[in-house]
């Protein structure tokens, strides 16, 4: 009976239907490591034919690190008197120096700040839009809803105003898990998963693009992550304005949460299955930051199609006590030996 269940999925994918999440948790539990890889593989071809693997050269910069979140895995937040907020010169700075390697956009992200207003990222936004021509891809929905509870305004009208101000994609941050129970042992001041998908709605209706991403290793079971990939589809389905989804690992160094660390082997399964379970969503994007380079290089063959960014720049993943860092030449150098083509790209995956 197991084997004929599987072998009944396993004929579902490769003739590109759709599964649903009692198939998916079946196949995450119990198919073999490398016919998922190679089911996770054969659907990346189906999807993009060439043997071209996408980066983007760009910078995390990080506003301030005060954050009244209290996410029980974040090793980077401070308290008020500790923190910083970045000043424009700093802020210009960084920016600069992101042209000068090379670098087409931004990752715009901070802590939860309980004293900053509305006007301090309109400001900031507006600062960089008259300055500089980059993309700048900043504040994930739990920022936006913070900020839209905080001026008592909208989520939608908040999104407008940013938008305005020179806001132009959202990064699928701060979605960790989305099960209500695991968010609030995990991040129990943070918005709840409704919030964190109606930002994603609401952005796309008003034609931004954004990312999805999911950490994972933490306090969940499957069947949460099955859960969480299947409410990301389901939005997709609606409004398609995912360009990619970005599974990692939950690192657990300097944290509040006291649980072993995810192997290689979990990060590869849950890559594969995101391949071929989120069939309306182009890009699978791998990991270098939390796997280091050879599982990152690895995950070419288990669905992933982008390495994600250059990350000039990374605090967050850092303060939990992983520093993998990769230049582009040695980026371009893991794609190219794996067999593939590098070619960078932008935010919405055009090549440039």
């Amino acid at each position: 009976m197991y084997m004929s269940n599987i072998n009944k999925i396993i004929k579902k994918i490769e003739e590109n239907q759709r599964i649903d999440h009692k198939e998916a948790l079946n196949l995450y539990q119990n198919i073999d490591l490398l016919t998922l890889a190679t089911l996770a593989n054969r659907r990346r071809f189906f999807l993009h034919p060439q043997k071209v693997i996408t980066y983007v050269v760009d910078r995390n910069i990080n506003y301030t690190n005060v954050c009244v979140s209290g996410c029980r895995f974040c090793a980077f937040y401070q308290i008020p008197e500790k923190g910083y907020i970045i000043s424009k010169q700093e802020l210009g700075e960084k920016i600069q120096e992101t042209i000068d390697l090379g670098g087409t956009q931004i990752l715009l992200q901070g802590g939860m700040h309980p004293d900053l207003e509305l006007e301090f990222y309109v400001e900031m936004l507006a600062f960089i839009k008259e300055k500089f021509d980059i993309h700048v891809h900043g504040f994930s929905p739990p920022e936006i809803d913070f900020i839209a509870k905080k001026s008592n305004l909208s989520v939608a009208k908040i999104i407008s105003i940013l938008k305005k101000a020179g806001l132009a994609s959202i990064p699928g941050g701060g979605a960790e898990i989305l099960d209500d129970d695991i968010r609030q042992k995990v991040s129990p001041n943070k918005c709840l998963s409704k919030q964190w998908l109606e930002v994603m709605r609401q952005a796309h209706l008003q034609g931004m693009k954004s990312s999805a991403t999911m950490m994972f290793g933490h306090l969940e079971q499957d069947y949460h992550i099955i859960s969480h990939l299947e409410k990301i589809r389901s939005l997709q389905d609606e409004t398609r304005g995912f360009t990619a989804f970005i599974p990692w690992t939950f690192q657990p160094g300097n944290t509040k949460i006291n649980v072993k660390k995810k192997t290689s082997v979990e990060y590869l399964r849950v890559l594969a299955l995101s391949r071929i379970f989120l069939d309306n969503i182009d890009n699978i994007q791998a990991s270098w930051v939390t796997q280091g380079d050879k599982i990152a290089q690895t995950a070419l063959f288990f669905g992933a199609n982008d390495m994600g960014s250059t990350m000039i720049e990374e605090n967050v993943v850092a303060s939990a006590g992983v520093d993998f860092m990769l230049s582009e030449t040695q980026l371009k150098h893991l794609i190219t030996t794996a067999g593939f083509e590098s070619r960078q790209r932008d935010c919405y995956y055009n090549l440039l």
